[in-house]
């Protein structure tokens, strides 16, 4: 089971998502392959999906004023409001198995998960 990075927290909103330190080393990698220094993972949640939402993570370099901003050793994680607030207390883990590798949430807020693991309710 992977241990869970100690964040930096920017502004006093909630937490919405911490990543672990292997999801957060699969990001760092992954911004280091591209060319803008201002870039941040942005967390999303958007309707669709088999269950209702579905979960969407892109690179980002634009920060609204009500984004919750943290930061997980050198990858800064944006989360637009609406979102944290379905997020609130989830884990962004990443696992590399038989199973294919990928990007996993664990959100306590969701009543029912899809078996593709994209999509909640």
């Amino acid at each position: 089971m992977s241990s869970t990075m100690q964040n930096v927290t920017i502004g006093k909103k909630p937490n919405p998502v911490t990543l672990t330190d292997v999801a957060a080393a699969n990001v760092a990698e992954l911004l280091a392959e591209e060319d803008t220094q201002e870039l941040a993972l942005r967390v999303a949640v958007r309707p669709g999906g088999c269950s209702g939402f579905s979960y969407e993570m892109f690179f980002d370099a634009d920060v609204a004023e009500d984004d919750v901003v943290r930061e997980f050793g050198t990858v800064r994680v944006v989360v637009d409001q609406t979102s944290a607030d379905l997020l609130k207390g989830s884990t962004l883990d990443y696992s590399d198995g038989l199973q294919g590798a990928g990007f996993h949430v664990t959100n306590p807020n969701a009543s029912r998960t899809c078996g593709c693991g994209s999509s909640f309710s």
